[in-house]
């Protein structure tokens, strides 16, 4: 591999930052792995705050934690610290049991009362768990020997799920309950295949193999992975070799880089979609206005020359891996019947509607030239939008509080693939994941919650989907490929989640 002197500039900053980590080389042979990885780390705990609920932080908290069920790399769920797990006849309670002969990171046995202690506290209102409306479900967890057993009064379809998903961490009772919050952020353990060696926020965290982990111990015994949130830089760090692998760089550098001598490359269809939240509020009250937005926007045109062809363009909230994904479901590209809906509305390119929308930068590829090239599609019909930018912690703040702009794109990840996880939270105004108010939506989902025929329950999500789509109640946009660039001396296991986890790196 040959280094221009750009690609040594663009590097130069992160690399004096990252000085006391020392740099890697592609002509020796990999002793630490480095990873350059597009977001920061705010927090250590993986199951409170809002940051428990980043999709994209989620290979952090899964090198270092155990879910309660892990997911295989395609998205199946697998065997973990749950071996197995049921219901009883009636639907009313619960059962799981516990693996035997694993433990945390300083050397304590892993328990059954670790898991019940997690559900527990996972459960309680007051730990600050923004997914506590599922755990807070079951009720008189017991423990005997490995299993752990709980009564669900109120029925969860997706109880078990979420076990693989967003907040569903184990973490441990007696040194949580010695060092208290402050302390476990301070030094962290889990029972997962990484220990954390040294963090430095805003930095870079180190990374020790846990050679005692129940699923076997990792191959590279150090990673470091930087937090690197600018796209351009993190190109920089792998073109210069100061990390071996890295993601979530623009396609065309994905294109150009895979071609070259020392780094290749891998790209494939994550969970995670893009699209724009649609808050009903000001003139997004209009269905004409909502409708007419989502007409407007080429979807095929913008992944085929923004995005070089990397992504699938979808309508709903489902992606064609998920559940209750339905292919019928279209909202086609028609600008003429934009500049009809809003001209019903008193609206055109001389007397523009207005609004806000939000964006972030670099976040994930193209986020933000996404956003610019969809206003430039509404200019064309008599849509003015403005663009505001913004970090995703900032978006979090803003749609927990219903305050997102009259627009708001994001990334909604959904490893699990159910549609309450999609639709459902997305869309149920008292979710405090969703900023869209409709008492119609929020009727048609009610019943769905706690629907106990699983047929039924799916049909009827797709019968959401379609009067959302007929209704331009959010504007789907596509399912993202994850480009993930790495040194040719590292094989690199990509996971449908989008999480880029290094216990799936091997030497090449």
């Amino acid at each position: 591999m040959t280094l221009s002197r750009r690609s040594l500039l663009k590097s130069s900053a992160a690399a004096a930052t990252f000085a006391v980590v020392g740099l890697p080389s592609f002509a020796q042979a990999i002793d630490e792995l480095v990873i350059a990885y597009n977001v920061n780390l705010p927090s250590w705990d993986p199951t409170v705050g809002l940051s428990a609920v980043n999709p994209t932080i989620q290979g952090f908290y899964q090198s270092v934690f155990d879910l309660f069920i892990p997911q295989n790399t395609d998205l199946s769920f697998g065997s973990g610290i749950i071996t197995d797990y049921g219901w009883n006849d009636d639907r009313s309670a619960i059962w799981m049991d516990v693996r035997e002969g694993v433990t945390w990171h300083n050397g304590d046995p892993l328990t059954a009362e670790d898991v019940a202690w997690s559900l527990t506290r996972a459960g309680n209102p007051d730990s600050g768990n923004p997914i506590q409306f599922i755990w807070g479900k079951v009720n008189n967890i017991q423990t005997d020997g490995n299993r752990v057993t709980a009564d669900m009064p109120e029925y969860e379809p997706t109880f078990f799920k979420w076990m693989s998903f967003l907040t569903g961490y184990v973490m441990p009772k007696k040194y949580y309950e010695e060092v208290g919050a402050e302390g476990f952020e301070a030094a962290p353990i889990g029972s997962g295949p990484y220990m954390v060696e040294k963090f430095e926020r805003n930095a870079f965290v180190r990374l020790k193999a846990n050679e005692n982990y129940w699923g076997g111990a990792p191959e590279f015994k150090t990673v470091t992975i930087k937090f690197v949130t600018d796209a351009a830089s993190r190109v920089a760090e792998v073109e210069s070799g100061n990390s071996h692998v890295t993601l979530e760089v623009p396609y065309e550098e994905f294109d150009r880089l895979k071609a070259k001598d020392g780094i290749e490359g891998v790209a494939a269809p994550i969970s995670d979609i893009g699209m724009i939240f649609l808050n009903d509020i000001e003139v997004m009250t209009d269905p004409n206005v909502r409708k007419a937005a989502a007409h407007a926007i080429d979807k095929s045109l913008i992944i085929e020359r923004l995005l070089s062809g990397y992504g699938v363009p979808i309508d709903t909230l489902q992606t064609p891996d998920y559940v209750a994904y339905d292919d019928s479901i279209k909202v086609p590209y028609d600008p003429e019947k934009s500049k009809e809906l809003l001209a019903a509305s008193g609206y055109g390119p001389d007397n523009p509607v207005k609004f806000k929308i939000q964006t972030t930068k670099g976040f994930k590829p193209k986020d933000y030239e996404m956003v610019q090239a969809i206003v430039g599609l509404w200019r064309r019909v008599g849509i003015e939008a403005e663009i505001e930018v913004y970090e995703i912690a900032k978006h979090f703040e803003l749609r927990a509080a219903d305050q997102l702009a009259p627009a708001a794109f994001y990334n909604w990840g959904n490893s699990v693939g159910d549609p309450t996880t999609s639709t459902g939270f997305a869309m149920f105004g008292p979710s405090p994941h969703s900023v869209w108010d409709g008492e119609e939506t929020f009727n048609a989902i009610l019943p769905l919650w706690g629907e106990a025929d699983e047929a039924k329950r799916i049909e009827g999500w797709k019968a959401v989907d379609k009067r959302i789509a007929e209704n331009a109640e959010v504007i789907p946009l596509l399912q993202y490929v994850q480009p993930i660039l790495h040194s040719s001396a590292v094989k690199v296991t990509p996971h449908r989640s989008g999480a880029l986890l290094p216990h799936l790196m091997t030497r090449a």
